[in-house]
């Protein structure tokens, strides 16, 4: 077969993975091997431990045809990359979206996307060049990791209130939080997912 970019690869044993279960016969790792002309049988199942890592598949393990769709699980839905939010509108940063990141379903909640930079959060596991899934809200409770807004611009902190303070935490000992008055500061929404890239990818084209 033709060889195409790894995130075409992964996307159309996807979608016939998603294919066979909603017939109601998962594939196996060799059947996949097979309908996708992969000479090792480890290829397919690097693409589909890939896909598991993502959320698009759930696998059981012991099982040969053990994969299944998550619950909710359907087609993906394209998030708008937004930047770095700088000072302005919101909806007209998420109209001028640079591209878009292929999510989960989540209920018709409104979504959008930014990609990290900087070293604050890599105790939470969020990395320089990560792209955070963030649910648009204006309040959130304490502990939950945010996109703030303050000043000129936006950062992705926890979120703590203390007394009668807003604080921004990192989590990294290297950073220190950022205490602002609850006027202040504007809460964008709650991070509710962080999708990483082993290798570049042009997110505007992703899936076209």
């Amino acid at each position: 077969m033709a060889k195409r970019p790894v995130g075409q690869t992964r996307e159309a044993i996807f979608r016939f993975v998603r294919e066979q279960i909603l017939a109601g016969d998962p594939p196996t790792v060799r059947e996949v091997q097979e309908a996708f002309g992969f000479r090792a049988v480890e290829s397919a199942r690097s693409h589909l431990e890939g896909l598991v890592a993502a959320g698009r598949l759930v696998k059981t393990r012991g099982r040969a045809r053990g994969y299944r769709l998550p619950e909710g699980g359907g087609p993906p839905v394209w998030v708008p990359l937004v930047g770095r939010v700088a000072a302005g509108n919101l909806t007209l940063a998420v109209e001028e979206a640079e591209g878009y990141v292929p999510v989960r379903p989540r209920g018709g909640a409104e979504l959008f996307a930014l990609r990290v930079r900087g070293e604050s959060m890599v105790g939470a596991a969020i990395l320089d060049g990560d792209v955070v899934v963030v649910r648009r809200q204006a309040m959130a409770e304490s502990g939950e990791i945010v996109v703030a807004r303050v000043g000129d611009e936006a950062t992705v902190k926890r979120l703590r209130l203390v007394g009668g303070r807003v604080e921004l935490h990192p989590e990294n000992p290297a950073f220190a939080p950022i205490v602002v008055a609850p006027g202040a500061v504007e809460i964008l929404g709650k991070v509710v997912e962080v999708h990483r890239y082993l290798e570049p990818v042009a997110l505007g084209e992703a899936g076209k």
